[in-house]
């Protein structure tokens, strides 16, 4: 790349950097919170709520947790701003293993993620990958069984959450 290119492609780079960093510090979202193949459930729920239903859930169904992380804590350890948002990570091994026999590449998607999350106006939200769309992402066409026990599993625990 030429410098004159360079140059260009740095002043596009802080400009873009500005108008993302202006927006977050007025607090307008950057993109609309959407996204595709993501099922969502509104939670009657606080916050802290909505995440201890869903950790007790999981430990009540013997699934393994693997993980909790705040990741509006690390944002915070970065000095960025980030409203409330806590993903969990959960699976049962001897389900979860089986996609990555199909494929290996679905351990991209395996252990289980559910994330909660929270708004401005203080309204929470629980989300998690459909996991038809994952059997279609992975092309696993031998685990429909599979993929059915994991859907209305982790719809049992994101429905166990919010209410």
């Amino acid at each position: 790349m030429n410098r004159t290119k360079r140059i260009a492609s740095a002043l596009a780079a802080a400009l873009v950097l500005s108008i993302v960093s202006s927006a977050q510090a007025e607090d307008v979202p950057v993109r609309a919170a959407t996204a595709t193949d993501v099922l969502t459930l509104s939670s009657a729920n606080g916050f802290d709520d909505t995440v201890a239903k869903l950790a007790a859930d999981v430990a009540d169904k013997g699934i393994r947790h693997f993980a909790t992380i705040d990741q509006a804590a690390l944002a915070r350890g970065a000095d960025l701003p980030l409203r409330r948002s806590t993903l969990v990570i959960f699976g049962n091994p001897p389900l979860g293993v089986q996609f990555l026999q199909s494929n290996p590449l679905s351990g991209l998607d395996w252990p289980v993620r559910m994330l909660v999350t929270e708004d401005a106006a203080g309204n929470v939200k629980v989300a998690w990958t459909d996991f038809g769309a994952i059997a279609r992402r992975y092309d696993i066409t031998d685990r429909a069984a599979q993929f059915a026990m994991a859907s209305e599993v982790a719809a049992s625990i994101a429905t166990a959450a919010t209410r």
